[in-house]
């Protein structure tokens, strides 16, 4: 039986590049767009576009946009991981806390590998994903359990999703509750979640019926009628069809319909990163506001103490 002075819990986020520059980009991107949970076309077709086409375009534009959100001590996603394992560790004084993200560095497989070196004889592994998905999730497990067939002895436990925890429902909206008091309500609320292609949904992948139901919960909690808030998804990357509605087009249809004061959310992410900063804060705000429209963007729960909260509760529920 284990105790908790004998377990570490690891939180394990994306990843992100280690500087705004071509180069870590480039790095960064061969090793996530390598991954055939992200991208499934066989290796020999893609390799070849990847490095071909793909990075040489994608890595100087990327640095760029990263650019535009690095934060002094470095990027945002890695500044917020490692903030928020700093305040699980307040809520879990038992547990050795760890970071680490799935692609770039810290790397999983390294950090696990330390704790056992430090004396954990059990892990929690805490993907930052609320809702699960084959693209994300299923990668991360994917690692751990490369990583078990060198260290059976060691117990590992993963947490699948939390989309509907109470604790973590109740942080994401009283974030919104708390950005309304300051900043005043808007007509409409929409969540904006990272999309995946519909053949990934298609094929059995429940994170659409997740997505829907953290939004509904969180819309539940914060007690909006349904015509006060809407979901869609953002992110698509490549030709085929992802999941819809596609959130930017559906922000500009409302604009169009009169819809003056829009506030986004991007509950999906645990922590903020290029995708809410740039993405959202940045780039939907701006297309809005040529619509006549405008959207301000509540930020993710970062490495709040209400998040720690949270996810203490759903390591206490998984640490038996």
């Amino acid at each position: 039986m284990h105790t908790q002075a004998d377990t570490a819990v690891i939180l394990v986020n994306l990843g992100t590049p280690e500087a705004p520059t071509a180069p870590a980009v480039r790095r960064y991107l061969a090793q996530f767009l390598s991954d055939q949970r992200v991208v499934s076309i066989p290796p020999l077709l893609w390799q070849p576009l990847l490095r071909g086409i793909i990075l040489p375009l994608r890595s100087r534009k990327s640095a760029e946009k990263y650019a535009q959100v690095w934060l002094p001590e470095g990027s945002p996603l890695a500044v917020y991981t490692a903030g928020l394992a700093r305040a699980l560790a307040t809520q879990l004084p038992q547990m050795r806390v760890l970071h680490a993200m799935r692609y770039g560095q810290p790397a999983l497989a390294t950090v696990m590998d330390q704790a056992v070196a430090d004396g954990a004889r059990r892990l929690i592994v805490l993907p930052l994903y609320p809702q699960y998905s084959t693209t994300t999730t299923a990668s991360v497990i994917d690692v751990v359990q490369q990583w078990r067939l060198r260290h059976q002895a060691t117990e590992v436990v993963t947490v699948n999703d939390y989309p509907v925890q109470r604790e973590w429902v109740e942080a994401v909206a009283d974030s919104i509750r708390s950005y309304w008091q300051a900043h005043g309500q808007p007509e409409k609320l929409v969540f904006s979640f990272h999309g995946i292609p519909q053949r990934v949904a298609n094929n059995g992948d429940p994170y659409p019926q997740q997505c829907q139901a953290s939004a509904q919960a969180i819309a539940d909690a914060l007690g909006l009628a349904p015509e006060q808030w809407a979901m869609g998804f953002q992110s698509r990357f490549g030709k085929e069809k992802w999941l819809q509605p596609y959130a930017e087009p559906m922000l500009w249809e409302m604009a169009e319909a009169g819809v003056k004061r829009i506030d986004v959310a991007c509950p999906g992410f645990a922590t903020d990163c290029l995708e809410t900063l740039e993405e959202v804060a940045m780039g939907f705000t701006e297309t809005l506001a040529e619509r006549g429209a405008s959207m301000r963007y509540i930020p993710c729960l970062n490495d709040s103490p209400a998040h720690a909260r949270a996810l203490a509760a759903v390591v206490n529920a998984h640490a038996g």
